[in-house]
């Protein structure tokens, strides 16, 4: 199935900063809100329903034998048309 970019945003910020954005996000999703993402002249409003699959991956890409970037990306994921159903383990971040 094809990819459609509605939104993107890569930009260097402070650890306090992320954690602000991240902060407004679990609000919102707290209160069974929308999740609107701006940048610039971009916009784009999301509805996540009440049980989307949470993705959380950590990730190093580049050489096995040097240093690489890492990574760690969290996905909130549903069908536009239904819910999806409960995907299993429970997850835990500290």
């Amino acid at each position: 199935m094809p990819e459609e970019v509605l939104f993107k945003s890569e930009t260097e910020q402070s650890r306090a900063e992320i954690a602000s954005l991240l902060r407004r996000v679990a609000d919102n999703l707290d209160d069974g809100d929308s999740i609107t993402l701006t940048a610039g002249s971009e916009s784009v409003t999301l509805e996540p329903p009440a049980r989307p699959t949470f993705e959380v991956k950590a990730e190093r890409e580049g050489p096995a034998d040097g240093p690489g970037e890492l990574s760690v990306e969290f996905e909130l994921e549903w069908d536009e048309v239904e819910e999806g159903e409960d995907g299993g383990g429970g997850l835990e971040i500290e």
